[in-house]
């Protein structure tokens, strides 16, 4: 028997707003559900989410999964596959924190989560600071673009102190 997306999650609209909350409870770790990658992209818009460099996925009904800067889930885009990353009760409200998957967005916006460690704007990765990056979980493609930034930075400092 195959479960479908929406036997474990439903979407709810208020006033225009979309949000996705799950019809069941899960522990920290657990999967809730495969990330749809049928529909590749090579730019990004607000129905995507970036599974690599120059690669886009439509991800249909998970695009009603908000941001947090204190998410619930996590979107492991190696796997493919959204990820409890606390415990979850039954009936609540999933989040994610964008910047984990998005190196810049395509419709940046600001940030009402609340959380004590909100970013404000949610703009991408590329404009959060190494600190804010280094509390969540990165997608390999942001790790990968982190990396690289910071041994060009390096190289660069040490030809202008030769």
């Amino acid at each position: 028997m195959t479960t479908t997306l929406m036997e474990k999650l439903t979407i709810k609209t208020e006033n225009k707003f979309r949000t996705l909350t799950t019809k069941q409870s899960y522990k920290k770790g657990e999967v809730i559900c495969p990330i749809p990658s049928e529909d590749l992209r090579d730019k990004p818009n607000r129905y995507t989410v970036q599974i690599g460099r120059d690669k886009h996925t439509h991800v249909g009904k998970l695009a009603a999964l908000n941001h947090s800067c204190d998410p619930n889930v996590i979107l492991d885009t190696e796997n493919m596959e959204m990820v409890a990353c606390k415990d979850i009760e039954k009936g609540e409200q999933l989040f994610f924190f964008y910047p984990s998957t998005e190196w810049e967005m395509d419709a940046p916006f600001i940030c009402l989560c609340g959380s004590a460690n909100c970013i404000n704007v949610v703009a991408g990765a590329r404009f959060l600071p190494l600190s804010t990056l280094e509390r969540h979980y990165l997608s390999p493609h942001i790790r990968e673009t982190v990396i690289e930034l910071l041994n060009h930075t390096q190289r660069n400092l040490e030809k202008i102190k030769s």
